[in-house]
Order: C-alpha cells, then sequence, then structure tokens
C-alpha cells in the first residue's frame, strides 16, 4: 500500500487539526468514515481542547493503536499491558525525534504558561504553519503508524 504520510500532513496544513490529520488519515483502514473520524479526533487537538497537554498526534496514534490492538474485556490484565506498551512504544518514538510528547513544550511556550487563555484556535495562514513544529510532528507520527502500528501494510511504501 502507498505510504498515506504525505496525505496526514496535507490535511494539517490544509487548516485541519493535528490529532484530526493522523487519526483520520488511517481512519478507514478500520471501518470508521472520514466525518466520524473528523468528529471523533478533533476536540484532541492542541493537546486535548487547546490545553496544550498531550500532543493531538499521540493522542492520534493511540486511538489507532486501539482499533488495532485494543482490549474489551475490563479482566484481560495481558491485553490491556499489550495496548498500554504499544502506545508508550509509538509515543517513545515521537519524543525521541522531538524531545516531548506535550503540546506546550513542543511549541515552546514559556516556562509556567500551561496553555493560552482562550480556546479560539490561530487563523491558519502560512506564517502560523512556518511558525511551529506542528507539520514535521504529523509527519513523524504517521511515519510511526505506518512503521510501528501497521508495517504489515506499509512496509514497501516510499516514505516508511
Amino acid at each position: 500500500m502507498k505510504s498515506r504520510i504525505d496525505e496526514a500532513v496535507n490535511m494539517f496544513e490544509s487548516g485541519y487539526a493535528c490529532a484530526q490529520s493522523v487519526f483520520t488519515t488511517y481512519a478507514d483502514l478500520f471501518g470508521i468514515g472520514r466525518e466520524t473520524a473528523l468528529k471523533l479526533s478533533g476536540p484532541l487537538s492542541a493537546g486535548v481542547g487547546r490545553m496544550r497537554e498531550v500532543c493531538g498526534t499521540v493522542s492520534a496514534m493511540a486511538m489507532l493503536s486501539g482499533l488495532k490492538k485494543g482490549f474489551t474485556d475490563p479482566e484481560d490484565l495481558a491485553g490491556k499491558e499489550e495496548s498500554y506498551a504499544l502506545v508508550r512504544r509509538m509515543s517513545d518514538a515521537l519524543k525521541s525525534q522531538h524531545g516531548t510528547i506535550l503540546c506546550r513544550e513542543l511549541l515552546g511556550l514559556p516556562e509556567g504558561v500551561e496553555r493560552e487563555e482562550s480556546a479560539k484556535p490561530q487563523e491558519r495562514t502560512p506564517e502560523y504553519y512556518a511558525s511551529r513544529p506542528c507539520s514535521g510532528i504529523v509527519r513523524t507520527a504517521a511515519r510511526i503508524v505506518e512503521t510501528q502500528l501497521l508495517a504489515e501494510l506499509f512496509s514497501g511504501s516510499e516514505e516508511a
């Protein structure tokens, strides 16, 4: 299957949020339609509701991992462990490339600033994209999805 990494980045650079861009790019592989994928993942963007906590791309990777290797039985301790370990591996891979998985740290917000006061998103302009690392982080997250979660589908793709 052809890599979808550029598709994820293009979604982000077209105005979709970070979590939406990663999750929606691969959601169809699990039978989830585009509109549902966008609605599910949208609130997780900008560090969950623009609170600048865990990066939306990490949340998207976790959601995709749940679709692939999630558990449904609350007594399935081995399944929980496997699921948590997968999320940790993917998160660690992103952290090793970008230094953190916290949105506010990725954006370089000043020390002590947990989040902006307003939940209002910024207008998406060329300057907006140039001033932040988010496109590269979306690219990294999509690459991790293709190499660690869905490798059997993307092992021969150009980007992966």
